[in-house]
């Protein structure tokens, strides 16, 4: 770009300078009118404490969490419920008469964003476990944004006490349940284990020792019965032994038949008891002769008097070797079914000493859970008469809300100087424009340019009187201006300025609430 071209656009901003100017100042007329125009929103908030427990936590816990942001984000949302704010709008008039023309979405749409909830201030544990919070509501009239945001304030410090003791009775009423039941479960395997002993009493593991040991008691005396049972035999043996070879042991008198024969049936028993056993047909047959002979004897020395001769030595000896080896036999049976059950119960006691671990180690489970649950009943406890008695963590009100003097919006010298450089654009812009839709021939190189020729002259374009009159900045300005007033006017029959002014307003983003 030369001189000549700098030259020539300067004139032709000269030339249309007034509809510039004209644009420019309409623009920022209209922005500052806005900016002046906008209704005031003022900001009223109340600030809220999260107080630490009152007692000690190493002392006594609470079982509420003591998150303060996520308690006051459930409050939150529990308090911005469609319900909710229509209510506080009815409650509060905080639409006056113009609530009729909204609906209710609109109204929770605008309730929500009017209201405000942040954590503006945390302090660690070693500042004393403190947050601060506030709540804020914005609105036309101080009073009304003080008075709505108080309330929204009340609400949450009893919906904070309601939420936290409604936490401390179900978590209390939770371990209740759990200890009721865990008590069941204890109360039915502690049955199962002592019915479970009771059936199998001669078999438990814990009488293991003492059964063996009663074992190898009774394999013990079995081995002196067999002992002295031998003996036994011998004896009898070497009586008869001795008879055979004298005629007599020590009798008194001679021997009678009867019991000549008495001494040969003992003798044929010893030696039968060597070869066969004492249950054999042949030993039991001889003995019943046996018993049957003394008898016979008895009964014959009791009809002869007592004069008559008693029974021999032998007999004597005989016979208490007899029942000796009798009883020897008995204890012999009851030993050896004795041994015979505690094989049977030792061989029994793994599996009993299995099946009772399993029940046990199912008892011991139980009965930790148990405790652990009862533990927490204790601390849930505690931590629901913490909460009845207001000596947790807690809300309270730092700073009421009050009628704030200065609006927080709009910024009316920021919307003044934005305007004022959107008038600026809006000239520049149309100036930009103008000259990309004319493609007059205007100076001598767009001659040029079209002919492809270096032309000899060129004469400008000379205007008359006439024409001069129109383009004249003041004509012009006037003649805008009207146009302008006369537009603004037509407009304000059709729609009311300050309802106009709102829309465009909402158009870029400002709500101005009522």
């Amino acid at each position: 770009m030369n001189d000549a071209d700098i030259r020539f656009y300067l004139s032709l901003l000269w030339r249309r300078a007034p509809w510039l100017i004209l644009v420019a100042t309409s623009v920022a007329a209209v922005g500052i009118a806005v900016a002046f125009l906008l209704p005031p929103v003022y900001r009223a908030g109340t600030k809220i404490l999260v107080e630490a427990p009152q007692i000690p936590s190493d002392l006594a816990r609470s079982t509420v969490p003591a998150d303060p942001w996520q308690q006051v984000q459930i409050i939150q949302q529990k308090l911005t419920t469609r319900e909710n704010l229509l209510d506080f709008a009815r409650r509060l008039h905080i639409y006056g008469g113009k609530a009729a023309g909204l609906s209710d979405d609109e109204i929770v749409d605008d309730m929500r964003a009017r209201t405000t909830i942040e954590q503006i201030e945390a302090t660690g544990p070693e500042q004393g476990g403190a947050s601060i919070f506030s709540v804020a509501f914005d609105a036309r009239r101080p009073e009304l944004a003080a008075r709505v945001a108080n309330e929204f304030a009340d609400v949450i410090l009893d919906k904070n006490v309601s939420l936290r003791t409604d936490r401390a009775s179900d978590t209390m009423q939770f371990f209740t349940r759990e200890v009721a039941r865990l008590g069941d479960e204890l109360t039915s395997i502690e049955a199962g284990i002592l019915k479970f002993k009771n059936a199998n009493e001669n078999a438990l593991p814990d009488s293991i020792d003492f059964r063996r040991t009663q074992q190898s008691n009774q394999q013990e005396r079995l081995l002196l019965l067999e002992r002295e049972e031998t003996a036994l035999r011998t004896r009898r043996m070497n009586l008869l032994r001795a008879f055979e070879a004298t005629g007599r042991v020590a009798s008194s008198g001679p021997l009678s038949p009867d019991q000549q024969t008495l001494e040969d049936l003992n003798r044929t028993l010893s030696s039968q008891l060597v070869l066969f056993s004492q249950n054999s047909p042949n030993i039991v047959a001889l003995r019943a002769r046996i018993d049957a002979l003394k008898n016979s004897i008895k009964e014959r020395q009791g009809q002869e008097g007592p004069d008559s001769a008693g029974p021999s030595e032998m007999d004597i000896q005989m016979s208490e070797i007899d029942d000796r080896l009798k009883a020897i036999a008995d204890e012999r049976k009851s030993v050896t079914a004795n041994l015979a059950e505690l094989e049977k119960s030792i061989a029994a006691t793994p599996a009993n000493e299995t099946a009772l671990s399993a029940m046990e180690r199912n008892r011991q489970n139980i009965q930790a859970q148990y405790n652990i649950a009862v533990a927490k009943l204790a601390e849930a406890s505690t931590g629901k008469q913490i909460e009845a008695n207001a000596k947790g963590s807690r809300l309270s009100v730092v700073e009421a809300a009050s009628p704030p003097d200065k609006p927080i919006r709009p910024h009316r010298l920021r919307i003044a100087a934005l305007s004022l450089l959107a008038g600026i654009g809006a000239a520049a812009g149309l100036f930009v424009l103008l000259e990309m839709l004319n493609s007059s021939i205007r100076r001598p190189k767009d001659l040029t340019d079209l002919l492809d020729a270096q032309p000899l002259a060129t004469i400008p374009y000379i205007h008359a009187n006439a024409d001069m009159r129109w383009w004249r900045p003041g004509t012009a300005v006037g003649s805008l201006a009207m146009a302008s007033l006369v537009l603004l006017v037509a407009a304000d029959r059709v729609m009311p300025l300050g309802t106009l002014l709102g829309r465009v307003a909402g158009m870029f983003g400002y709500n101005p609430t009522m």
